[in-house]
């Protein structure tokens, strides 16, 4: 596959992105919200009554939870919760026992994880998941290839195939929106862990998710990347509508990304409601802190 490097005197920063004040979200890489997202009184995502065992564990009993569209949710409880192991059956990577899960009007209980991706999921993982042989570039354009569709990743096999100038531009303005168009013929392996979770999170913000599902993203970033993160989420949540489904153990992170909260202990809801109100709940205290209020 082609790198920056093999398409010099090309643009590879977008049309002018200059991050998430520089309206990157406006230009032709990033197309605004489709019409029939917009003003849908349905959950985007809607998850009910599901449950998951691993022998004689349940890790995840009766669960129910809904994401409007546009609106950032922060999962958090401790850990062993069942948090992750709900991000994959959502996702695809696990196959609930019981329940039901919706996204878009979709059913996807028999949906392949990457039919799933194309309905409009993207996450990251809890433990990071890049090639360590791949730059940060082509990490970028391998899902922008996936997210085409069109078999023209098979050319790059061959060495058939190069970027096309609107392949540069949306990979460009997502590499200038997480701050990594300095890193992006950097082999990953030459990256620290922080610098991975970023690859990871634009890696599946090329995908154009209508749902971004992000496992802990902040950990290994330090605390001025965490804010810059924070930002970027909200920006993908308020230019371009995008619906967030956060778990993350930094909690004053969450506390400025999401506009509700769901915790879970135990692989059960134990409450759901504005941050401040469910931090402040006895039992939610109660399952972090082992006191009650």
């Amino acid at each position: 596959m082609a790198t920056m490097s093999d398409t010099s005197g090309s643009d590879t920063s977008g049309s002018g992105a200059t991050g998430a004040e520089g309206g990157v979200f406006s230009g032709p890489g990033w197309p605004r919200m489709e019409p029939r997202l917009i003003g849908n009184p349905d959950p985007l995502l809607l998850v009910r009554g599901v449950s998951k065992w691993f022998g004689g564990v349940q890790a995840v009993q009766d669960v129910s939870l809904t994401v409007e569209r546009g609106e950032s949710v922060g999962l958090v409880g401790p850990n062993g919760a069942g948090k992750t192991t709900l991000f994959n059956c959502v996702c695809g990577q696990l196959q609930h026992e019981s329940g039901s899960i919706e996204f878009d009007g979709v059913e996807l209980d028999r949906l392949p994880t990457f039919k799933r991706a194309r309905l409009g999921i993207g996450r990251t993982y809890q433990r990071v998941e890049v090639f360590s042989d791949m730059t940060v570039y082509d990490h970028l354009m391998v899902s922008e290839r996936a997210r085409m569709g069109t078999g023209r990743m098979w050319k790059d096999l061959l060495n058939l195939s190069s970027p096309t100038p609107e392949e540069r531009s949306r990979v460009g303005a997502v590499l200038d929106l997480v701050g990594l168009a300095d890193k992006a013929d950097v082999p990953v392996s030459a990256l620290g862990l922080g610098m991975c979770r970023l690859v990871e999170l634009a890696r599946a913000l090329v995908g154009e998710p209508i749902l971004l599902m992000a496992d802990e993203p902040s950990s290994g970033l330090d605390v001025h990347e965490t804010r810059e993160l924070a930002s970027v989420l909200r920006t993908l949540q308020h230019e371009r509508g995008m619906a967030v489904l956060l778990v993350e153990h930094d909690l004053g992170m969450v506390g400025e990304v999401v506009d509700r909260a769901v915790v879970m202990d135990l692989g059960q809801v134990i409450a759901d409601g504005p941050f401040d109100t469910v931090m402040a709940n006895p039992e939610v205290r109660n399952a972090y802190l082992g006191v009650s209020a």
